[in-house]
């Protein structure tokens, strides 16, 4: 009988993922929580498909396994497989990019509306009995105001039509697009420079990579408005942490809305805690009781998919299977 093995997920009890591999006669176990490439190597030996979600899957991994024919991710973002070193074996490599494509752009647009609106200093100041707006002024109509999209994908477009709605001008920027482009949804398309100097919110909703590791550095924040206000809900990595936190002290931008960190669990005494404009939530943007099913049974489709000879639902080097 063919073995799924879960090397590390975050998600719970595997009730439903055992599930979907029974009904296409397969095993799984989920042995341990691993967090090393120690970790992996030892539970993965025997394994014909492996399911993660951040614990690393790099070439060393690969050739302690030698029956692994796919890695499926529970989720979107791929950063922790070693993609290349997969596809030069055959081994194919799935995701769940559209699984929770809505709750994120939702994420994203609650954050920028709690800071855009005041919501979270309000709530405090009138907990400690000061009643007024002193603490958030100037507010600004939000009708006018520029929301950009850093990246033109499934989530930044969601993104991009909810803010829309509510009134904000909507711009973006993407390396598939050229400047000057129009996206067929009618999102204007700008260089990356120029949505920074003319957003009001920068909205980040790319993948991290080597080109977006710390794409938010101290010359991308010293080309932001000085009462913009960052937003991610992408990858804590996009954003250089210790610089987005010296320009939040200096107020050298308006405030930052974070649902992920470079570190997570975020610690407690991180420094970001110690701001007031900052909203920070627990890398839940992915999360709803939907989303959470979806996460949590079409990685294991995904591998049992492959295993049983089919093209799956997601995968990102389809030529391992020609």
């Amino acid at each position: 009988m063919k073995k799924i093995v879960i090397i590390d997920s975050n998600l719970g009890a595997i009730d439903l993922e055992r599930g979907i591999a029974e009904q296409y006669g397969f095993s799984i176990e989920f042995p341990k929580q691993c967090k090393t490439e120690e970790d992996v190597i030892s539970v993965v030996k025997d394994a014909d498909a492996i399911v993660v979600q951040y614990a690393p899957v790099t070439r060393k991994v690969l050739d302690a396994a030698p029956n692994v024919k796919v890695v499926s991710e529970y989720g979107v973002g791929v950063d922790s497989i070693d993609i290349a070193a997969c596809t030069e074996r055959g081994i194919a490599v799935c995701n769940v990019p559209d699984y929770s494509y809505q709750e994120v752009s939702d994420q994203a647009i609650a954050l920028t509306l709690a800071l855009d609106r005041g919501v979270v200093v309000l709530d405090k100041e009138i907990r400690k009995g000061n009643y007024g707006l002193s603490a958030v002024k100037p507010l600004h109509r939000i009708a006018g105001r520029v929301f950009g999209v850093v990246g033109l994908g499934r989530i930044a477009r969601a993104a991009a039509q909810k803010a829309r709605g509510i009134g904000y001008q909507v711009i973006g920027t993407d390396i598939a697009f050229e400047p000057g482009a129009i996206t067929d949804d009618g999102i204007p398309v700008v260089s990356f420079d120029e949505l920074l100097a003319q957003s009001d919110i920068v909205s980040l909703h790319v993948p991290l990579m080597a080109g977006t590791k710390h794409l938010i550095n101290a010359a991308a924040l010293s080309k932001m408005k000085p009462d913009a206000v960052l937003i991610n809900t992408a990858r804590g990595g996009v954003v250089d942490t210790e610089t987005l936190v010296e320009a939040l002290k200096n107020r050298q931008i308006r405030g930052a809305g974070l649902d992920v960190f470079e570190t997570e669990p975020l610690p407690k005494d991180h420094p970001l805690t110690a701001l007031d404009n900052v909203v920070l939530t627990p890398h839940a943007g992915y999360y709803s009781e939907e989303s959470l099913y979806e996460l949590k049974t079409r990685p294991v489709e995904n591998a049992a998919e492959v295993l049983a000879g089919r093209a799956p639902r997601n995968i990102l080097n389809p030529q391992v299977l020609t």
